[in-house]
């Protein structure tokens, strides 16, 4: 599919005037393959808001400093409309036709999957802010990314629960056609019945892409009496299945993924969130130095707290300015640019980001600290605990 679609894509390229090459112009071109509409818009606006943030920062010094030379930033933002298929073909478009030095993006593990394979095929470095599903980055040494992986989040979501809930028997919802959100659900699942022997898990039900109505599924998870509910979802399921799950009778509680963490979350799902615990990158609520700079920056530009895919989307922004910076100097040749970019993202030893400290392994996942963010009575984001790799 994704030889197919390259074929086309060059296609419509030679159908079209080329523009500039990535340093047309003496500019730094970054392409961002984002959510901008679909099912989940809020996070390609985080992703959109944290990256011009960080660009403005950047040109109004002058620009990024190559070699005590400094070229502005251009970055260009494509709409994947949170589908596979559109983010194989925006990537495309950026690769060929814009003909970027690097892709941030994109955040969902659904489109990051199929457009890791695009990029690595490509030789074009790219580093997904978001994405936890393993498949993104496993054997694409051209693909990185800065968020922690599933197979550790499972566990701390678990291990967490277990402690809060004194949790013996859980059950689980997912959307079966999400990587992130099926491979995570998987996970967990097995980290859970790890702790508490076969059969712990009492319910595993799924539901599909464009489902509004759980009652079906909640129903037999909420009669096989869980001690809580975990919810591997994107925010815009979340806000859906708490209140159904509220009505339908469940008076027990629920946990997590970091898909939570979305800034619209609370305007969706209101006081039948609050009180509820998921596993994330970062709390804003009590930040300290960078992370609180950047956490004031975002909320004076924009008007409200940033996200952990704004503040995850920043560190990769950052990193691959860093693997630019590194380079000393703008190779003319595309091609010969990304090689240096990616070589720098592999060689990165230790990275403190404004989501925490990270080093990367050899698939290019950074090992890094999860936080248990707690929503509170406001409807706040709070920090619970910390727990990092052993």
């Amino acid at each position: 599919m994704v030889k197919r679609a390259r074929a086309i894509a060059l296609i419509c390229v030679a159908m079209l005037s080329m523009s500039g090459g990535a340093l047309a112009g003496q500019t730094i071109k970054i392409g961002f393959p984002i959510p901008l509409t679909g099912e989940i818009p809020k996070v390609g606006e985080s992703t959109k808001f944290a990256a011009e943030l960080f660009r403005e920062e950047v040109n109004a010094r002058g620009g990024l400093d190559v070699g005590g030379k400094k070229y502005p930033l251009e970055f260009i933002f494509e709409d994947n409309e949170s589908k596979p298929e559109t983010a194989v073909n925006v990537t495309l478009k950026l690769i060929d036709r814009d003909d970027v030095l690097a892709i941030v993006g994109p955040q969902s593990s659904r489109q990051a999957v199929p457009a890791g394979a695009v990029a690595n095929d490509s030789e074009t470095p790219m580093i997904t802010p978001w994405s936890t599903n393993p498949d993104a980055t496993k054997d694409r040494p051209w693909v990185f990314r800065a968020a922690f992986l599933d197979p550790f989040q499972a566990p701390v979501a678990a291990d967490f629960a277990t402690k809060e809930f004194k949790a013996q028997k859980a059950a689980v919802l997912f959307e079966i056609s999400n990587d992130y959100s099926k491979g995570l659900a998987d996970n967990f699942r097995d980290a859970w019945e790890e702790r508490h022997g076969r059969g712990s898990v009492v319910a595993f039900e799924s539901h599909g892409p464009k489902d509004q109505d759980f009652s079906a599924q909640l129903t037999k998870m909420i009669a096989a009496k869980p001690d809580f509910i975990f919810l591997p979802e994107n925010y815009s399921f979340v806000a859906l299945i708490v209140p159904q799950a509220r009505d339908l009778g469940y008076r027990g509680s629920f946990m997590g993924s970091d898909a939570w963490g979305s800034a619209e979350l609370m305007k969706l799902c209101g006081d039948a969130c609050k009180g509820q615990f998921f596993s994330t990158h970062y709390a804003a609520a009590g930040a300290r130095g960078a992370t609180k700079e950047f956490i004031d920056k975002y909320h004076k530009k924009y008007g409200y707290v940033p996200d952990d895919i704004a503040a995850l989307t920043w560190d990769a922004v950052a990193l691959v300015s860093d693997a630019i910076q590194k380079a000393g100097r703008l190779e003319n040749n595309t091609g010969k640019m990304r090689k240096l970019i990616r070589d720098n993202l592999a060689s990165v030893k230790s990275f403190n980001g404004i989501t925490g400290d990270m080093r990367f392994d050899s698939q290019g996942d950074p090992v890094k600290c999860a936080v248990i963010v707690a929503i509170d009575d406001k409807g706040d984001f709070t920090f619970r605990e910390s727990v990092c790799p052993k």
